[in-house]
């Protein structure tokens, strides 16, 4: 698993250990919720700024999201 894909596997993972819809963290980070279903599945690259509307959705600083991406990139490799 590469860093891109253990992101999008990191805020899908937050999202529902929060119980939070896809729908209903699309509509707090002001995105559409297909584009986060896209940044989950990896289908998508996320920017920055994306990442910050996600991680802020979601009560998390985003160097944690960051932060558990990277070690699951790695455990997965």
């Amino acid at each position: 698993m590469n860093r891109i894909e253990a992101l999008g596997a990191v805020i899908r993972d937050t999202r529902l250990r929060l119980n939070i819809s896809q729908e209903k963290l699309a509509e707090t980070a002001k995105l559409h919720r297909n584009a986060l279903g896209r940044i989950e599945r990896c289908n998508v690259v996320v920017t920055v700024g994306t990442l910050w509307l996600i991680a802020d959705a979601l009560g998390v600083p985003a160097s944690v999201l960051m932060q558990e991406a990277e070690l699951l990139a790695k455990k997965e490799s």
